[in-house]
């Protein structure tokens, strides 16, 4: 159902018994990690016309994977990762 490379990929899997008797499954939920527990692959210093998916893209080599980017600076918002030109972004080692 999910990608293997999916940050909800090795979440467990549990199901919930509707009112109709329907059996619905979802995914747990997924904690963001402590980024001190991260190794960081690289630190990239933003520019006016850096975007996250290029920069993901260019450094782990799929722009998709830009929440271990997130996830190696503590944020929720990818937004707030490059809106400050000059700010360090941390690039986190992908591991599966």
């Amino acid at each position: 159902m999910l990608d293997p490379t999916s940050r909800y990929a090795p979440l467990e899997t549990a199901t919930l018994t509707l009112p109709d008797g329907r059996v619905a499954a979802y995914k747990r939920r997924r904690f963001i990690p402590a980024n001190t527990s991260l190794r960081v692959l690289a630190e990239v210093s933003v520019t006016e016309s850096d975007r996250l998916d290029l920069l993901t893209h260019r450094t782990l080599g799929d722009p998709e994977h830009f929440w271990r980017v997130c996830d190696a600076n503590d944020t929720l918002n990818p937004f707030d990762l490059m809106r400050e030109p000059g700010s360090v972004v941390r690039i986190g080692m992908p591991e599966f």
